[in-house]
Parts: C-alpha cells; structure tokens; sequence
C-alpha cells in the first residue's frame, strides 16, 4: 500500500502546485482552497507512506515523478514552455528515481 499511498500523494501534490499557480498569491478563492486540500491531503497521504518505504527513498521518488508532473501541468494547464536543457534535466531526475529504485538495496520491494 506503501507505492499506492506514494502516487496518491505526489497527485494530490501536483494539484496543490498548479492550483498554487492559478491562486494568484491566495487572491483568488476557489484555487486557494484547492491549494490547502491538495497539500494537506498530500502530506497526510506522505506520512502514512513513510510507515513502509525508507524516508530517502519515497522523498526521492515524490521530488522526481512531483517535478515532471508539474512541469507538464504547467504546459498543459498555465501554457508554460519546456525548453531542451529543462527536459534534459528533468530526464535526469527520473533516472536518478529509476536507479534507485533498480538497484537500490533500501527500495522496498
């Protein structure tokens, strides 16, 4: 439940950052609530995460997949543009996420 737990917070994550975007500074309501829920709901969900999967381990893999998602939420959502040095570098940290996770003998598996 560990993984499970995992994607379900770096998801609620993701909406509290985007809607942080379109919040504009906590001027705007209805995105500043959506910002709370998200990251309240995140840090719980991230709290019972760490029940089962190494603190080093889950941050990574919540900082990698939470960076690539909000990157491509602020393209698809905020229109924002990813030049190739940004992906090249976010293609990095998702390689970085996978080595740990292949190869690393603290994942829990």
């Amino acid at each position: 439940m560990g993984y499970v737990y995992l994607a379900l917070a770096i998801v609620c994550e993701v909406i509290g950052t985007t809607a942080l975007k379109s919040s504009d500074g906590f001027t705007r309501l209805g995105p500043s609530l959506v910002v709370v829920a998200g990251y309240g709901l995140s840090f719980y969900l991230f709290g019972q995460v760490l029940k089962t999967i190494p603190m080093g381990v889950a941050y990574a893999i919540w900082a990698g997949l939470g960076i690539v998602l909000i990157a491509l939420a602020g393209v698809i959502v905020h229109k924002q543009f990813l030049d190739f040095p940004a992906m090249l570098g976010m293609g990095l940290i998702v390689a970085g996420v996978a080595v740990i996770n292949i190869f690393s003998k603290t994942v829990v598996r």
